[in-house]
């Protein structure tokens, strides 16, 4: 059980970091003409967490203020599911010591 919490939380990290390198990278290219802008898709997974991937919108654009919010958001997810991974990395330590 606490694995697959982790587990979770890990998938969640790695959201959140996909998520941040494509606000990242549209606000990197700002000045670049015709630059279409990338948008992380998270799925979730059947067996808990998410799957995330990088897509390309079809149509040039910038959207400065909707890229800084999902900064925002990926860096406070992360920090979230980062609590997550280590607080079930306690209760596992936890766990043992009762077990030994």
């Amino acid at each position: 059980m606490l694995g697959n919490v982790a587990s979770i939380a890990a998938s969640g990290m790695n959201a959140a970091q996909v998520s941040l390198q494509a606000a990242a990278s549209n606000v990197a290219n700002l000045p670049t003409e015709g630059y279409r802008r990338i948008v992380a898709r998270a799925e979730p997974l059947p067996s808990g967490g998410v799957r995330s991937q990088l897509e390309r919108l079809p149509a040039p654009g910038v959207d400065l203020p909707t890229d800084l919010v999902e900064q925002k958001k990926a860096i406070t997810a992360f920090a979230a599911n980062l609590q997550v991974f280590k607080a079930a990395d306690r209760m596992a330590g936890s766990w043992l010591d009762i077990r030994a």
